[in-house]
């Protein structure tokens, strides 16, 4: 995707300065920042500190983590010392434990004269993969959405709601709930989006700058107004993310996900999840039993991160009585019931174990 005309991906590796650069996703809407992460902890941080976010983009940054262990102490010790810090940083996002296990079966096999290059090449190779995984979830997504354009008058849009940022900043480019909307506006067919704002730290903003810089109508909405538009007609499908899909189809994605699937149920409206196969912990099936549930800074709901005032400055701003307890749980937990359909790199399937396992049968026995 591109920012003011160029293409950027979400990170990129610095060959002349063999450090990863990666865009300081706080910032967003207002402000565009690139930093270079120079340390272990500056990987780690990033993560925890959702400069990166996304379960896609934190596998990425993961792996990319892991070479820069290896490019700077290749043994074993620093290895599993990475992974260990890079692990802890966010607990309901499968990627993250996904990137880091495949590192590992890349780079422990070696020795460790040739640890930093393989690593590299494994972050390089990854990053690649999840590019043309999230532009094969919108080829599969773009046929539901032409199904949907094809029974609506001439002309009028495919109105689409989603939920938190499933974009190509989550990702490393395309995006997953995205994707299908960039691939459906670049063929021609008119859409517009709903954008929740997603609270506690507004992703929807992110969604709104992303679709805006490529031209893509969209409404910047609050979060609980979604089921009275869906009462209206006024929701043709919802397409969401995810950060965790269980092996039989329950989804885990940010707070607020599930009144959406619950409130689509209600009114009939299609409720689809875009992801990509990285994010199916095939060792669940009860998502509300075996999911983490992250749970993070209170200061993310008593306090707006980032905003703009009057003059121009961007700071953050506290809305809440000093002293008020809050409590932040960051995802939650949609069942396989209330989904209708799971948009993969491999097509769509019902949330189901069988189809799940028929989809990706190299993978459901791993």
């Amino acid at each position: 995707m591109k920012v003011d005309g160029v293409h950027y991906r979400s990170l990129w590796w610095n060959e002349a300065e063999a450090a990863l650069e990666i865009i300081d996703q706080r910032w967003l809407p207002h402000e565009f920042v690139t930093q270079q992460l120079g340390s272990l902890h500056d990987y780690a941080s990033a993560i925890y500190e959702l400069r990166v976010r996304g379960a896609p983009l934190i596998g990425a940054t993961a792996a990319y983590g892991v070479a820069f262990a290896m490019q700077h102490d290749p043994t074993d010790r620093s290895f599993e010392d990475a992974y260990s810090v890079l692990y802890a940083t966010r607990p309901t996002a499968i990627n993250l434990k996904w990137a880091l296990d495949r590192a590992r079966a890349v780079v422990m096999q070696l020795p460790e004269t040739k640890r930093f290059a393989a690593a590299l090449q494994f972050a390089h190779d990854l990053a690649d993969a999840d590019v043309e995984t999230n532009r094969m979830i919108g080829v599969h997504g773009l046929e539901i959405i032409k199904e949907i354009a094809a029974k609506k008058p001439a002309g009028e849009p495919v109105n689409l709601l989603t939920h938190c940022n499933a974009g190509w900043i989550a990702t490393v480019d395309w995006g997953t709930a995205t994707s299908p909307m960039y691939h459906a506006h670049n063929a021609g067919i008119p859409i517009h989006t709903w954008v929740d704002e997603t609270r506690p730290r507004n992703q929807g903003s992110l969604t709104s700058w992303e679709l805006g810089s490529h031209g893509i109508p969209h409404t910047y909405i609050v979060d609980n107004a979604g089921g009275h538009l869906m009462q209206h007609g006024q929701v043709d499908m919802v397409i969401v993310g995810t950060d965790r899909t269980t092996r039989a189809g329950d989804v885990c994605n940010k707070i607020g996900t599930y009144l959406k699937a619950l409130a689509a149920t209600a009114n009939g409206v299609p409720f689809y999840v875009a992801l990509p196969s990285s994010t199916i912990d095939w060792t669940a099936r009860d998502g509300r039993k075996e999911i983490p549930i992250e749970e993070r800074d209170g200061r993310e709901i008593s306090h707006i991160f980032w905003g703009k005032n009057a003059a121009g400055e961007v700071t953050e701003v506290q809305i809440t009585p000093d002293g008020a307890q809050v409590a932040n749980p960051a995802f939650d937990v949609t069942p396989a019931d209330l989904v209708t359909g799971l948009i993969t790199e491999r097509g769509v399937c019902e949330p189901t174990e069988a189809a799940l396992a028929a989809m990706f049968p190299d993978l459901a026995g791993a």
